[in-house]
Formats: C-alpha cells, sequence, structure tokens
C-alpha cells in the first residue's frame, strides 16, 4: 500500500507570505528616508514565532491515518438491474485483496488489514516545507536580532529532522471497517466504510461510487458521456 502525498503546504503557504510581509519595511524604506522602525521587524518575528507551532503540527500529523467514515448509495438488490448483493460484496473484497489487505473480522461490519508504507516522496516534501518555513524564520531573527547574523540560518540544518521523523513514524498497520445494509424494500444498498481518507478516496474512485446526498460533476476536461 502507498498512499499519496499529503497536503501539507499548509505552513509553507503562511510562511511564505510572512516572508513577503517581513519584505515591506525595507521595501517601504526604499521610498522614504531613514529605516524603518525596528518594531516592524519584532512583529514579523512574533508572527513567525506563532507560525513555528503549527509547522510542528504539521509535522507529527503526517505519519497519521485520519480516519473517516462515508456512506455510498448504490441500487439494492430488488431494484432492476441490480447487482446481487454477494457479487457487490465480491468485488469489495476482491477491492481490497489486490491491494494487500487481509480480513481480520467477519459479522455485520467486516475488517480489512493491510500495511502502509512511509512514502519517500511525502517524506522529500515535508523536509522541503520544513527547510523553507526555518529559512523564512531565520530572515527575521537576522533582521529583528542581528547579534545572530547568519548564523541563524544554520537553524536549516534540522529540516532533514522532519522526513526522518515522518519515515520512523508513517509505517503503520491500517484498517478499513465496511458494512452493508439494504433498506427493507430492497431498492437500496448502503456501504459505510470507516478508514483512512485516501484509501476512502480510492476506493470511491475505482468502485465508481459516490457518497451518499452528494453529486458528482464533471470536470472541464471530462468527456461528455
Amino acid at each position: 500500500m502507498q498512499q499519496a502525498p499529503e497536503k501539507l503546504g499548509v505552513g509553507l503557504s503562511a510562511s511564505v507570505t510572512l516572508w513577503l510581509l517581513s519584505e515591506l519595511p525595507s521595501l517601504a524604506a526604499g521610498e522614504l528616508s531613514g529605516s524603518p522602525p525596528a518594531s516592524s521587524y519584532y512583529v514579523s518575528l512574533g508572527l513567525f514565532l506563532i507560525t513555528l507551532p503549527g509547522l510542528w503540527s504539521l509535522i507529527k500529523r503526517a505519519p497519521k491515518a485520519k480516519v473517516r467514515r462515508r456512506t455510498y448509495e448504490v441500487a439494492g438488490p430488488s431494484g432492476p438491474d441490480a447487482q446481487p448483493l454477494d457479487a457487490r460484496a465480491r468485488e469489495i473484497f476482491q477491492y481490497f485483496k489486490r491491494y494487500n489487505y487481509e480480513v481480520k473480522g467477519t459479522g455485520d461490519v467486516i475488517t480489512f488489514v493491510g500495511n502502509y508504507k512511509a512514502s519517500t516522496s511525502q517524506a522529500a516534501a515535508l523536509v522541503l516545507y520544513t527547510l523553507v518555513s526555518l529559512a523564512c524564520t531565520a530572515l527575521v531573527l537576522s533582521i529583528a536580532a542581528p547579534w545572530g547574523g547568519n548564523w541563524w540560518y544554520a537553524l536549516c540544518l534540522i529540516s532533514p529532522a522532519a522526513g526522518s521523523y515522518y519515515l520512523k513514524k508513517a509505517d503503520r498497520q491500517e484498517e478499513v471497517k465496511v458494512k452493508m445494509v439494504t433498506s427493507d424494500d430492497g431498492l437500496i444498498t448502503d456501504i459505510t466504510l470507516e478508514g483512512d481518507e485516501e484509501e476512502l478516496d480510492r476506493f470511491s474512485k475505482e468502485m465508481n461510487l459516490m457518497e451518499k446526498g452528494k453529486v458528482r460533476v464533471k470536470g472541464l476536461f471530462e468527456r461528455s458521456e
């Protein structure tokens, strides 16, 4: 099993925005005589320091699964041209078997278990986001606390530790729970899954299922049928 890189750009975009804000005083200094007030640098520094806990939270969340529960509605066995429940169940079983899941428990709820392997591309992305965030912080520190000089940029040397942390923690055993419930008249079957968000996204895409209560909107480049 391999996950696609998560959306880890929140800390990056916030840091870049604050980086640009920190440059505003120097831009103003080019237009006006004299240097910008020192207080503006300390405000920028304070904003950067506030974002650092968010960066740490981003690093800690990266190896963890985002567990979600979703329900997909399909035609029940009594519907016209509907797929029998046994055939639907076999189709779901074959899907998880294809991705090396094994059945852990059966009954009303079937539990599939698989091993998740860390993604090197996600680790690299995490290192990049951490590097940019620390570089932005070092930039403001070099202005607001000039006694540190360029040594503040040594903070960037910590960034590979973010990728190392992810690679050590990301390998894990993952569970997906599946439950099928058919309405009394047999016209509708609800398929409820609980598991990692990205696994549920892949499942719905490959099985061509739409979440209950939602309507699929075709993309701009999709061909109309």
